[in-house]
């Protein structure tokens, strides 16, 4: 998108004309922070609850932006030529970046982009970036930067996504009853992916269902778009039939499923072996109504309907077959062979925050502390548990509360308690409210292990050199929380404090 293009579609707001001398070419990029601007890139002024970007436009124009876009002039008083890029003025700016995306999806939609939607209660990150580098296996893939997924992170990452990709893997993430029709309004995807659904984002929700709402993406399906859904959650397969779309199912859980994938144990400490089968409807007598995506060659006579076939993958457990599943199905769906989807599977890695695994002699450090919920923690403690079962070492647990459950919270973290002493951990460490419950739910799973509190850097690191001396040095240490907890900085400082040498 131009500068020039921009201007039309702001509706020539501009309070700075654009010089002369000024670049008139393409946006390279847009961004909401000065500290990522780069040269070429369109500064976004907007007003957060502790700054404001219009305060930082003028760093913005230092580091190189080619234009800024604001509420105000950020550069009142300072002559034009003392700020050679044009300052495009509207009355909002998330309303503003977002009609830019709109065009932005359109004019890829003429490209014949193709728009894979996510969502689901946990793992949504996870999932988009395993996917994502799957289909660039296939074909050049745009996503989403990290977990830019709501009303101001979606459209910048439209707008910062490639019109020459084949595909764009965007998930949506939602915590109010309106946000997916916004979101999917926005996105309307080519295949929409619905991962999971589970205890998540309660409070915001209203009483309809967290199923209610994430199936509402399929509402904003074009008309030759699918429908990827998990079938191992019944109130989503009901929420989904409520739209006239066309559906396929993943499972981890049922064989009948059109992709299904099955746990087959370990690889290393951050990797699993699974075992991944899909009907083939190309080889089935339904051929004729067959939906698809992409265009491509017709298989042989002979090709049999249902394949089965081996993948390692950066997953762990159950909830790794789950995405298995989804990733296998949504790659076939859009064309790939097996090949493409097992070299891509076993190259991912995951992000930062999310089930990262790192091994510093006898101490494994699973990084899932970017966030919670009762269905995420549930999966990380069986994961984690496996990884200290198998390499003979202690367990231990570094979490936080679990936020946004509404009138769930008090029952959310009692269950989470059972978890956590079905876990057989040695001990506990907590940060944050609940703890009244997660004690009860500690106390009625049998937990014969160590509890201690930490609000503090210093009371973990006095917390943690205590457990260590106690049980040795050494253990699988699983930290998970969800983000007001800040336990990254617990991460940084158990990495610095006792794992002194580099991850193997």
């Amino acid at each position: 998108m131009t500068l020039k293009e921009i201007a039309m579609f702001l509706g020539g707001s501009e309070s700075r004309p654009l010089p002369e001398t000024a670049p008139s070419g393409e946006a390279l990029a847009f961004s909401l922070d000065s500290r990522a601007i780069t040269p070429g890139a369109v500064f976004v002024c907007a007003k957060g609850e502790h700054s404001d970007g219009h305060d930082f436009a003028l760093e913005a124009v230092k580091k190189g932006a080619a234009a800024i876009i604001a509420e105000r002039d950020p550069f009142a008083g300072t002559s034009v030529d003392a700020v050679p890029v044009p300052v495009f003025m509207v009355r909002n700016s998330r309303a503003a970046i977002t009609g830019l995306a709109a065009q932005q999806r359109e004019r890829a939609g003429r490209r014949g982009v193709k728009v894979v939607g996510i969502t689901g209660t946990a793992g949504k990150t996870t999932l988009k970036e395993v996917l994502a580098t799957v289909l660039s296996r296939h074909a050049c893939t745009a996503k989403n930067f990290m977990n830019m997924n709501n009303q101001w992170g979606l459209p910048l990452s439209i707008l910062n996504a490639s019109e020459d990709a084949a595909f764009w893997v965007l998930e949506a993430g939602i915590s109010e009853a309106r946000d997916m029709d916004e979101l999917a309004g926005l996105l309307r995807p080519d295949l929409a992916l619905i991962l999971n659904v589970g205890s998540g984002h309660l409070s915001g929700l209203g009483d309809k269902g967290v199923s209610y709402y994430k199936a509402r993406m399929l509402a904003y399906l074009p008309p030759r778009g699918l429908a990827l859904i998990n079938a191992d959650y019944p109130e989503l397969v009901r929420a989904s039939a409520a739209y006239p779309v066309k559906r396929k199912f993943f499972s981890a859980a049922n064989t009948d499923a059109d992709f299904f994938a099955a746990y087959r144990g370990p690889a290393s400490p951050a990797s699993g072996n699974y075992m991944v089968q899909l009907v083939n409807h190309e080889a089935s007598p339904e051929n004729a109504e067959r939906v698809q995506l992409v265009d491509h060659e017709a298989p042989p006579e002979n090709a049999e309907r249902v394949q089965t076939f081996e993948v390692k993958a950066p997953f762990r457990g159950a909830f790794g077959s789950e995405n298995v599943a989804a990733i296998v199905g949504a790659a076939a769906l859009l064309g790939l062979e097996r090949k493409e989807i097992a070299e891509g599977l076993a190259e991912a890695v995951l992000p930062r925050q999310r089930f990262n695994c790192q091994i510093f002699g006898r101490t494994v450090l699973i990084d899932d502390s970017y966030n919670s919920n009762p269905l995420s923690a549930a999966r990380m403690l069986e994961s984690a548990m496996e990884t200290a079962s198998e390499n003979r070492l202690p367990l231990f647990l570094v979490m936080g509360e679990m936020f946004e459950l509404g009138e769930a919270s008090a029952a959310g973290h009692l269950e989470l308690g059972k978890n956590m002493a079905a876990s057989k951990a040695r001990a506990v460490v907590w940060k944050g409210g609940h703890e009244q419950e997660i004690r009860q739910g500690l106390a009625q799973g049998g937990f014969q292990g160590e509890f201690q509190t930490a609000r503090s850097r210093q009371e973990f690191k006095l917390a943690m050199r205590e457990l260590f001396k106690k049980n040795g040095s050494g253990g699988v240490v699983l930290f998970k929380a969800s983000r007001g907890n800040r336990l990254e900085e617990f991460v940084e400082l158990f990495q610095k404090e006792f794992c002194p040498n580099k991850p193997e």
